[in-house]
């Protein structure tokens, strides 16, 4: 049994905004469905178990001026099929799209059968959305020969085009593994190729509008209609740097949390998780765990919304992101949550697959940010060395299971990395890597040379390049494929591999491949 996209499927096209998917390398780059076309934000799939998986769509014929569908519900009719005429159906219903979500529809289509490709599509407005193919997990006691999964991150509408997923959409995938600030918030970098054109959202329809901004681009499209994803968040589709109830530009907590509130809610209406993940206010639960057979456990996790505030603040509101105090290093300090590191924890010591993989934000790895020859060292407040507690006690909690083969898989910091991951002075328990971003500006040379010559056990750093991680899983290997486009100013940049590197089953450490 394998996970992998069924090879010998016939080479028909499913269309997209009028261009081709899945038949690299000819994917999805003009749009030209109707102007008031009700799917025009595409189709995803995501959250896939062996009996069902979650199908979303919103109907937006104005997509960024309110979604266009005012205050009336609208009934959408959903199909999944085994084959792609969708002549053979294993599931079709009816659900009511409403204004209170923006007319998004979230569908667990259920009683499917495990380690299959399935096709869907909805009806709704008079008019039939494109087609995605998804892929139902296996079976608990299923034993898949390979798992295949793409990992993405860090997308700035303003800073690229979205060749990156455009090539994603190529590759052949299980599932897409996104960590985080799908969206941008905010306007920054340099050599921007497009524009917002809004401020900085601050409620639930600026947050609306700033998502169907980002998923009208085709190209993110094609790569949702490609295979299922599964999401967590960032600090970017909320506001930058933000802690749990606290941001760094607003000393209100109120208005804040309003803030909160209004994002999740946006995130929740544009992504491809089931309605249990649907906000309460400020507060939603979306970390979660997958198996598959007997191959993977993969656990996502949630490192923004209960993490402690950022240490060594100035004391006044502000915080200083490179720098070392006693706080930093306080026990009670949390980057989870302790309800979410006792689930973690549980579920560690329930894993049963060959490779037990932990999907979060950013990179786990202690790295000392100080300039070359400073005497002191300097961590990043912002990410795993803010809370060296917690991830020692997640470190501590991989160690407890015997025999396991950890992989550690994360993005954020917009460059590659690979590392080596140690419980103290011990030996190396987990190997982890970092995806850079899909079109966000990297760091500079210089940072990067700094950070490496700091930390040798960073075994391997680039931020020059734009792109995302392959990741294939078999019993007795796990290799990570770094692949870059060529030019991410380019809208119709080609890609190539910029390394790989592969660990073995039982001999945790990356070496390249």
């Amino acid at each position: 049994m394998t996970m992998r996209l069924d090879r010998m499927l016939p080479r028909r096209r499913l269309v997209i905004a009028g261009a081709t998917l899945l038949a690299a390398p000819a994917i999805v780059r003009a749009q030209s469905r109707p102007s008031r076309d009700p799917f025009s934000l595409g189709v995803a799939s995501g959250c896939p178990r062996p009996d069902r998986v979650v199908l979303w769509t919103r109907l937006a014929p104005m997509p960024l001026d309110g979604g266009g569908k005012g205050e009336a519900p609208v009934d959408v009719t959903w199909e999944i099929a085994e084959d792609e005429r969708f002549t053979r159906l294993a599931a079709r219903g009816t659900v009511r799209a409403s204004a209170a979500e923006a007319h998004s529809v979230h569908v667990e289509a259920g009683g499917l059968r495990p380690a299959r490709s399935y096709w869907y599509r909805f009806h709704g407005g008079g008019q039939t959305s494109p087609a995605g193919r998804t892929r139902t997990a296996p079976a608990d006691t299923a034993k898949p020969e390979r798992l295949r999964l793409g990992v993405a991150s860090c997308a700035q509408y303003e800073q690229g085009w979205y060749s990156a997923y455009r090539h994603m959409a190529s590759e052949s995938l299980d599932l897409v593994v996104h960590v985080g600030d799908y969206i941008y918030e905010m306007s920054w970098g340099q050599r921007h190729v497009r524009k917002h054109g809004t401020a900085n959202p601050t409620t639930l329809q600026e947050y609306r509008d700033r998502y169907a901004l980002y998923k009208s681009d085709p190209d993110l499209q094609a790569a949702h209609a490609a295979c299922p994803w599964i999401v967590t968040w960032d600090d970017h589709e909320v506001d930058n740097d933000y802690t749990s109830d606290r941001s760094p530009h607003t000393s209100d907590r109120a208005v804040f949390l309003r803030r909160r509130a209004a994002a999740y809610r946006a995130w929740y209406e544009h992504m491809p998780v089931p309605p249990s993940m649907a906000p309460n206010g400020p507060n939603a639960r979306i970390h979660d765990s997958w198996r598959f057979g007997d191959l993977v456990d993969l656990f996502l996790l949630d490192d923004r919304q209960y993490r402690s505030h950022h240490a060594c603040a100035d004391g006044k509101g502000g915080r200083a992101l490179y720098t070392d105090c006693a706080e930093r290093r306080d026990p009670k300090r949390t980057m989870l949550g302790a309800e979410q590191e006792v689930w973690l924890r549980d579920g560690l010591a329930r894993a049963r697959g060959r490779w037990t993989v932990i999907a979060q934000q950013t990179l786990m790895a202690e790295a000392d940010r100080a300039a070359v020859g400073a005497a002191e060292r300097a961590y990043w407040m912002d990410g795993w060395d803010g809370y060296p507690a917690a991830r020692q006690r997640l470190l501590d909690a991989m160690v407890a299971r015997r025999g396991a083969n950890h992989v550690v898989l994360g993005g954020d910091i917009h460059m590659y990395a690979v590392a080596d991951l140690r419980a103290g002075d011990g030996p190396v328990i987990a190997t982890e890597f970092v995806g850079t971003s899909i079109s966000s500006q990297g760091p500079g040379a210089e940072r990067v040379r700094t950070l490496a010559a700091r930390n040798p056990h960073l075994k391997y750093l680039r931020g020059d390049k734009r792109g995302y991680v392959v990741v294939d899983m078999t019993p007795s290997s796990c290799q990570a494929h770094f692949e870059v486009v060529d030019d991410v100013a380019d809208p119709r940049s080609g890609k190539r591999r910029l390394a790989s590197f592969a660990v073995a089953a039982g001999k945790p450490g990356a070496v390249p491949a």
